[in-house]
This record gives C-alpha cells, structure tokens and sequence, in this order.
C-alpha cells in the first residue's frame, strides 16, 4: 500500500464515522451549521478491506445478451424454444411470400449439444431481383455504423450450388448498407463461413439479411454477428465495459451453476457433483477433466475464484440448511480456501452452521436505506463477515428510473458500510444493467439501447467510493454551513490540488436520460479554502467529498 492509499484509508474512515453522527442530530435539532473535528493519527488507522466494494452482473434486464455482450444476433442458434422441433426462430423473420421460401427448424445441426438448425427451401424459380430469405433484426434493432467492420460466423450446409448474399439493411430492409456473396463453395458438409461487411452508412435500427435468388434448400446454424472492435476483442462492448471500468472494481458476483433449495436432501448428491465438476472447470489444473475443457476453449489459466454462495435468499425455505451443509462439505474439502457464503442473515444473532460470510440484500425506500446506515453497528465481530451483495432503493415514488434522492440514501448505506468495514467485507450494487427496451426491473446502474449508454446518479455516486475519500451526505433540504477542523496529518495541505466533488442537482428526483445523460452527476471543482481549519457548504439534498492534497505526497509525485 502506497503513501496516499494508507493515509487517506486513515484520515477518510475517521470523517465518515464523525459526520454519519454529527450531521443527522444536526438535521433534527433543525440547525444550519456543524463541525467536524478529524483525527489522522496513525495509531488510530484502520485499513478499509481492499474486497469492500465490486460488482454484480446478473443476465437480467438484457444486461448480458442484448447488453454488454456485442453479439449483434438475437437466437443465433435458433434455439430460444429449447430443444425441441419446430422451434422458437423469433425474432428471426421471413423475406418473401409462402410461395417462394419455406423456413422450418430440424435436428440436423453438427452441434451435439445445440442441435437445432434453421432449414430455409427456395421454392421460386425467377426469384425477385433482391431475393428472398431470412433476416434477423437483434435486440431492438442492430446499431450499424460507416467506418467500422463486423465479421460474419456462420455454419451452412446445403446439397445443391449455394448463391447466397450476406446483407445489413436498416429495419426497413430498403437502404443497403453493406453487402457479401458466398458461392462456389463445396457445401456438401457443415462449413464454417466468415465473412466481414464494411457497412457505407450508419443506421441504428440495421437488420442482417440472408438471401438467395437460387432454387434449393440451405441449412443455418450458430449465425453471428460482431463488430470488430469489441472490448480487447474478447466480444464484450467497449463503452459499457469502459463505464464498469470506472468503478475500479475489486471483485465481481455473478450467478452460479445450481439452484436446488426445495430440493429433498436425500437426492441431492447428484447436484454436488454437477457444483464440483464446475469448480473443476474454473480452479482445476489444465490436466484435470474439467480443467482440460476450460485449457481447450483457450483459457488454460485457472479463474481466480475465491467464494461460493450457496443458494440465493433460500435461508428460510424447507431443505435449505440441510443443503447448506451438504454443498459446505464437499466444497470445503476439494477446495479448502474457498470461502463459503450463507444465505441465513448473522447480523442480529449467530449462524448454526459454518460459513465465511453470510449474504444480506436490502431493496428498500431511500428513508429506510439512510437509517440503515447503522444496520451494522451493533453487529457481532466474532464468527462470519458481511456481504452485502445486493443493496438498492427501489420503492417507485423514491426511485423511480434512477434518482438522486436513491443514490444519496444508498451513498449514507455505504458510508456506514466503509465504518463497519471491520465486519462488512464486501458490497455491490443491483442491478447493475439495463436495457432501456426491457425494463424488468428499476433503477439500475448502468441504461444502455444499442448504441447509446449513460450512468443513473447510483452510478455515480458508487464512482465515489473507487478509493477512500473524505464523503459527506446532507440528506436534508437546508444548506448546512460545515467547520472541518484536523489534526495528526503527516503532512501539510497542498491547496493548489485539493478538491471538492458533489452530486446534486435541482430536484431531488432529477434523473439522468439519453437525451439528458449528464444532468446529475459529479462536479469537481478547486477547493482554494483547503487547510487543516476549513470552511464548506453542503449544498440541499448533496453528495460532497472533499480530497485534501498533502505537500509530502505531492513532492513525492513531483520526483516520481
């Protein structure tokens, strides 16, 4: 840990503990003015946990296909119906009438495990000039844009000479944006087709088509669209890869592989195995069963896994605990330092089982989230850490799409969460994305449709907590006239680099849109007053950090 990191560590937790404190009896007693008196010793230091804030990425609101995941084809394998045939093709649709193509689904595909393919018969012998096929619009529309490259995959096989056109059209299907042949080509078998289109304009609601003008019956399978310059070309949307970036997360909770709480504990052995194949997979040597399929996909480093939830708000259903103990068991013993997550809630009373840590989600109003921000006081510091996993105001009439008065109740949870980071370990916000055209569920972090993004206040107000920092929340409609006065620094105040950044705006349920992204969001600004005695204003319903330079750290930058 570095100079800056473990004095500020120090100097910001002893801010947080006084005003989360001073400034609510300041609120009740009505009063306009209060003070704050800070000391950095550094025998009064405490380290904030380096887990205490990530992320977590759940596929709901289309945050994974249609989201953060750049694959421009919806139901590429044709399999949204499941396994079964005829299967669910949608969205993919039809070019042409009954009388020239015949589009079905059968089991014909060369994926064992995806074995549903696409069976496209052209039934006409003039076709019309531009063809008839299958087209397939994505998630809302494909964003298409001149000057940039998307690389066609595609599985075919047909029995006859294939003249097939490879096209990107906007949704009307009359402005060719960019087109590509294939023909000559043996296709007696499944082959692999790649293909790159270098569109000639931009159209944010393009389609991809699929067109013949040959008489003929064309098998499709596993037929993907990118763009070319996806996050590291990993396949992942830079710009939404960019906004997650920003939070400098330090560990991501995603779902996991079995979810089997009405379970008998009888039968549950199977579901074990399934759990520790999957371990396998992540942190097993790339000689190992599993650990080979993961080396064979092109990743023979193992994941760095280092936790397991086991069930997701299960505690209080009928096979929980006896399950619990099953899955502890056997993961502790293949894997000894995984640490294992409980759903039961140890804040108020101990766990009767083993566990590192134990899950508590709260979705709330934002009065209630405030006053939660002392949820952790009295908790015991023997026995498992805190994980609060999911956390969010989310009453409609406070929140909303996402408003500033959430994200000032949820950033005075999480001031309270960084004073008792002795017993909370790890926090993440939820939902972290969403798609502005499936709004399943409200607020969330991120709002994206297929070519624009922007972050909601929650969102920002989480960027303040990418290091410690000096962060105050007035909560109130009046401003407060604020003394800060500090003692112990190991240095003196550098006023030429110290800030001040806050999170207002002028309505406390402002919200940020695609036509307004940055209507509330962080402002930063010189703090000229900077001192070891300092005078400040919180603005009305606010977010404010104050980020004091010190000479010593400064010089040490300047030699650097």
């Amino acid at each position: 840990m570095g100079f800056k990191e473990t004095f500020f560590s120090a100097f910001c937790y002893l801010l947080l503990f006084s005003v989360s404190c001073k400034c609510l009896a300041a609120e009740l007693d009505m009063v306009q003015t209060a003070g704050l008196e800070v000391d950095a010793s550094w025998n009064l230091s405490r380290k904030i946990p380096d887990t205490l804030f990530g992320l977590f990425f759940e596929e709901i609101n289309h945050a994974g296909a249609g989201g953060i995941w750049a694959e421009l084809v919806s139901n590429r394998g044709f399999e949204a119906g499941g396994p079964h045939t005829p299967s669910n093709i949608d969205p993919w649709s039809i070019i042409g009438d009954e009388s020239s193509i015949y589009v079905t689904t059968d089991c014909s595909s060369c994926f064992s495990q995806n074995i549903v393919a696409l069976r496209m018969e052209i039934l006409c012998d003039n076709c019309p000039a531009s063809g008839v096929g299958i087209y397939n619009p994505g998630f809302w529309g494909m964003n298409i844009e001149e000057g940039k490259a998307y690389n066609l995959v595609m599985y075919i096989r047909s029995l006859e000479s294939v003249e097939l056109t490879a096209s990107l059209t906007c949704s009307d299907g009359l402005q060719n944006l960019a087109s590509v042949s294939v023909q000559g080509i043996d296709l007696s078998n499944w082959t692999k087709i790649e293909l790159q289109l270098l569109p000639e304009g931009t159209c944010r609601t393009s389609r991809l088509e699929l067109t013949s003008m040959r008489k003929g019956i064309i098998w499709f399978d596993q037929v993907s669209l990118m763009p070319s310059d996806t996050y590291k070309g990993h396949g992942f949307r830079k710009e939404l890869l960019y906004m997650l970036l920003e939070l400098r997360p330090q560990f991501l909770r995603f779902p996991g592989i079995s979810h089997h709480d009405e379970v008998d504990t009888t039968i549950i052995e199977p579901f074990v195995k399934d759990v520790l194949d999957s371990l396998e997979f992540a942190r097993g040597s790339a000689e190992s069963t599993w650990g080979s399929v993961r080396a064979a996909m092109g990743h023979p480093e193992r994941f760095p896994l280092k936790y397991v939830a086991i069930g997701n708000e299960d505690c209080e259903k009928e096979f929980y605990r006896g399950n619990y103990l099953k899955f502890y068991d056997a993961i502790h013993k293949a894997y000894p330092d995984i640490q294992m997550i409980s759903n039961c809630d140890g804040s108020s009373r101990p766990l009767a089982h083993p566990a590192d840590l134990y899950d508590f989600h709260v979705y709330t109003s934002a009065a209630n989230l405030f006053i939660m921000k002392n949820k952790f006081d009295r908790t015991s510091r023997i026995g498992p850490k805190v994980f609060v996993s999911e956390y969010a105001v989310n009453e409609q009439r406070d929140a909303g799409k996402g408003s500033l008065l959430a994200s000032l109740a949820e950033a005075a949870f999480l001031t309270g969460l960084e004073k008792n980071s002795d017993v909370v370990q790890m926090a993440s916000y939820a939902p972290l994305f969403v798609n502005d055209n499936d709004r399943t569920w409200n607020p969330d972090a991120i709002v994206f449709n297929s070519w624009q993004q922007y972050g909601t206040p929650s969102y920002w107000m989480q960027t303040y907590f990418r290091e410690s920092s000096g962060s105050i929340v007035n909560f109130g409609p009046n401003a407060v006239n604020f003394t800060i006065s500090s003692r112990g620094l190991q240095a003196g105040v550098n006023t030429a680099k110290s800030t001040v950044t806050v999170l207002t705006s002028g309505n406390l349920l402002d919200e940020n849109s695609f036509s307004e992204p940055n209507k509330v969001v962080p402002v930063k600004s010189e703090l000229p007053d900077a001192s070891e005695e300092m005078e400040a204003v919180l603005a009305p319903y606010s977010f404010t950090s104050f980020d004091l330079a010190l000479d010593q750290y400064s010089k040490l930058v300047a030699e650097m």
